[in-house]
Parts: C-alpha cells; sequence; structure tokens
C-alpha cells in the first residue's frame, strides 16, 4: 500500500491531464463499469487520469472521488468547491483533482461521469460537470437519463455531434473503470471522499465540508 501510495503521489505532483482521451469502440452506449483484467498499479495510476481543476503545477493537490448521482456530491460540488475555487484553486495554492467513483447504488452514475468526460473532450468537463450536479434532481429518477446529457451538451454550446458520438459509444468507460478501481485501492468506500496530498504525504480530509478540506489543507501547508 505503501508503494502505491508513492506512485499515486508521483501523478499528483506531476500532474495529470486535464481529461483523459482513451478511446475505445463506438455503439455500444456503456451504463456499466467495464472488466479491466488483471491491471498493475502502475498501470491503474496511468489508466486512472483525473480531471484537473486550477494550476496543474499548484504544490497541493485536492483529490476527489465522487459520484454525480449522490446528492452529498452535489453539495460539495455546488457549495464547497467554490469556496476553495476562491481562497485556494484560484490562488495557486491547490489544484482540483476528480476521480470518477460510481458507488454502484444509482443506475445513472457511469453513464453521467462518461458524459462529463465526453465533454471534456471539448476542453469543457468542468462546465458539464457543473450542469450535471445543477439538474441532478431532475435527472435522478429518469428511466434513462441520455436524452438528458445530450440536452445539457447543447445547453452548453458543446458540439452536438461530437458529444453525441461519443456518449453513444464505450468511450471512456474504461478510464471511469480505473478510476472506481484506484479509490477501491485507497480505502475508499461512499462518495465524496477528499483527500490531500502536498507531495510527501496523502492526508483523507475525514469530510466534504469547507471546514474539513481547509483543516486538510492547512496541515499541508497550503497556508504558507
Amino acid at each position: 500500500m505503501k508503494r502505491f501510495y508513492i506512485l499515486l503521489g508521483v501523478v499528483a505532483v506531476v500532474g495529470v491531464v486535464v481529461v483523459a482521451a482513451a478511446l475505445r469502440g463506438g455503439g455500444t452506449a456503456t451504463v456499466e463499469l467495464v472488466d479491466l483484467g488483471e491491471i498493475t498499479d502502475e498501470e491503474l495510476v496511468g489508466l486512472a487520469q483525473g480531471a484537473v481543476y486550477g494550476d496543474p503545477d499548484a504544490p497541493i493537490t485536492i483529490l476527489e472521488f465522487a459520484d454525480y448521482q449522490c446528492s452529498h456530491c452535489g453539495t460539495f460540488a455546488l457549495s464547497v468547491k467554490p469556496l476553495l475555487e476562491t481562497e485556494y484553486l484560484q490562488t495557486g495554492r491547490a489544484k482540483l483533482v476528480l476521480h470518477d467513483f460510481p458507488t454502484g447504488m444509482f443506475p445513472h452514475s457511469v453513464l453521467a461521469a462518461r458524459a462529463a468526460r465526453c465533454a471534456g473532450d471539448q476542453d469543457r468537463y468542468f462546465d458539464y460537470h457543473d450542469q450535471l450536479f445543477r439538474t441532478q434532481m431532475d435527472w435522478y429518477s429518469m428511466p434513462s437519463a441520455t436524452d438528458h446529457f445530450k440536452q445539457l451538451a447543447d445547453d452548453i454550446g458543446l458540439d452536438a455531434g461530437e458529444f453525441r458520438g461519443c456518449l453513444d459509444s464505450d468511450r471512456h468507460a474504461d478510464v471511469v473503470t480505473a478510476n472506481r478501481a484506484l479509490g477501491e485501492r485507497l480505502g475508499v468506500t461512499g462518495t465524496p471522499s477528499i483527500f490531500v496530498h502536498d507531495g510527501e504525504t496523502m492526508r483523507y480530509a475525514g469530510g466534504f465540508q469547507y471546514g474539513d478540506v481547509v483543516q486538510a489543507l492547512e496541515a499541508a501547508g497550503a497556508g504558507n
């Protein structure tokens, strides 16, 4: 486990790409996790690339594991993240790296995570992320959320054909699955789970409220 934390720390320090663009076949409209087979820690960390918000070179990394159909994740995204943005993310003191963690409790979680990454292919990951959470109660109980997710892409001005081609496939399913597996290896059991990494030490925030995260950030030296 210590070796795994070191591997994850290297990714946090060096930086991860803004959005992974792992391409797979098309036409399957994947709504479930996929089988990655036997995968090493190195391979998992390489595949489970998070979405970065803030300066990729910021010295402190806030690692978030989230499920788009989780109401508490919506609270973090819409109420806590804006506060962190003002105090830490816009100032370059820290960056946020979001990892998908579909808990298996909700039917649309995997598709929502893929939809956000499809938006990320057009450099609009967090714009779409915010819209998913703002409209969460609209699509939460839908038998199928596919059309709603496509409409959100139209609402924020994405290229509709490109987005729909991505969503109506299994693109990014391997990355979303790897994100989930990464969280499991870190001991994540629920969402949102927040960690803070300062390049040497990984700290579990212990909660997702602003005070919980700030306490972990200050312990990591983000106030210096």
